[in-house]
């Protein structure tokens, strides 16, 4: 089993697509898991979820649950599938309930700010 660590995401965070600005906090969450690269949770609330359309996607994680996954819709573009979120993870990583994390795409943008 890889081994995973949720800490909290020093300073701010901004994720972008199409040029607008879907989401912007200081509450983001940082997940290691394994030797992936660390991916950035930011908290529901501090996104734009209008932006955002939910798919008929699921994944599943033996380590994290049941993935839901959202396109996002902007003026410009849809860019399917690019965001996800454990609406109920399991007991290990609970803390990222409620948090989204976004794919790193041209078209999608994660940065600290």
């Amino acid at each position: 089993m890889s081994k995973i660590t949720i800490r909290k995401a020093t300073g701010r965070w901004v994720v972008r697509s199409g040029g607008a600005v879907l989401g912007e906090t200081s509450n983001a969450l940082e997940l290691s898991e394994g030797d992936l690269a660390p991916v950035i949770y930011f908290p529901r609330e501090d996104i734009a979820m209008a932006f955002l359309d939910k798919s008929d996607k699921t994944t599943h994680c033996p380590h994290k649950g049941d993935a839901s996954y959202y396109s996002i819709v902007n003026k410009s573009s849809v860019t399917e599938n690019a965001v996800w979120s454990y609406e109920a993870p399991l007991e290990a990583v609970t803390e990222i309930k409620g948090h989204l994390a976004f794919l790193h795409l041209d078209s999608v943008k994660v940065e600290q700010v």
